[in-house]
């Protein structure tokens, strides 16, 4: 089996840093965009689906109002997944950068499951 290899996304978003870390870092946050249900036991967060399945994912890093990176239970240890926000020079305006891992092959898929889930953040925050 082939090594899964990182990926990377970047998407424009229309708010503060502070309101978007908030939406990244917290399951009150994340209940709003990114899954049905986030329950959160210090580090670890469960992420309860439509379909009634819950996956957990352990918080393994956060610098505030720029980062935090989640890793699911079932990835290998050097995997995560995570978002980091920047304050773009040439525009001034928040850039949202998304980085995942994925089976080599499966790039558009995911970065199609990570475009819909950002639409879900954008249409929260009302972009």
């Amino acid at each position: 089996m082939a090594k899964r290899q990182s990926f990377t996304l970047e998407f424009p978003i229309r708010c503060t840093t502070n309101v978007l870390y908030n939406l990244l870092s917290t399951s009150a946050g994340l209940s709003e965009w990114f899954a049905e249900k986030v329950d959160s036991k210090e580090h670890y967060f469960y992420f309860t689906w439509e379909e009634g399945n819950v996956e957990m994912a352990e918080q393994i890093a956060t610098v505030q109002d720029t980062s935090v990176r989640y890793r699911w239970e079932w990835m290998d240890e050097e995997e995560y997944f995570e978002f980091r926000i920047e304050k773009s020079t040439i525009t001034s305006g928040i850039i949202l950068w998304v980085e995942d891992f994925c089976e080599p092959g499966e790039e558009g898929d995911q970065e199609n499951l990570w475009e819909s889930q950002i639409d879900t953040l954008r249409r929260r925050l009302g972009n």
